[in-house]
């Protein structure tokens, strides 16, 4: 699935080029902690929310490294998969920018009302196999993992509000 992926919308080099934007971005959670800042900035209202944005992708993030270290994964390692971003680490499961984007996804959809996690996970997920760093079953495990993050926070807020 990575060489096909790879060799088709990954053979485009805007692509690509958006694939590293957003693995910017997602570096270390800090794009989803930026906006979260933002919002805490301008949305007194709802400052314990935003708050709670950057806590579960940082947390996210925290707990995919964890996760990261015990498996000890490398990442792709094959001449025929082309590695189109530089990586912090040479570690692969799970993917930690699938991780914090989908507790930010949720968490800013659960905020806004908006289908977030329905826009922003499959790109982010898509993008990291692009970029030839991460297997299928990285991303869809850290994924995973960052709903349950979100679904964390969100059980963390209710009990506050209670």
């Amino acid at each position: 699935m990575l060489n096909a992926v790879q060799t088709t919308i990954g053979a485009n080099p805007a692509v690509v080029s958006a694939a590293r934007g957003m693995s910017h971005f997602g570096e270390h959670a800090l794009g989803w902690v930026g906006i979260a800042a933002a919002g805490w900035l301008v949305d007194k209202p709802r400052r314990r929310q935003w708050a709670g944005v950057a806590v579960g992708a940082v947390g996210a993030h925290a707990a995919s490294i964890v996760i990261k270290r015990i498996v000890r994964r490398p990442r792709p390692d094959d001449p025929s998969v082309q590695i189109n971003v530089s990586t912090p680490s040479k570690l692969s499961f799970p993917s930690s920018h699938a991780t914090s984007t989908t507790a930010a996804a949720v968490l800013l959809g659960r905020l806004t009302g908006l289908p977030l996690p329905a826009v922003l996970v499959p790109p982010m997920l898509l993008s990291r196999i692009v970029l030839g760093v991460h297997y299928p079953s990285d991303v869809l495990a850290g994924s995973a993992l960052g709903a349950a993050s979100a679904a964390a926070v969100l059980a963390a807020e209710k009990r506050l509000t209670q």
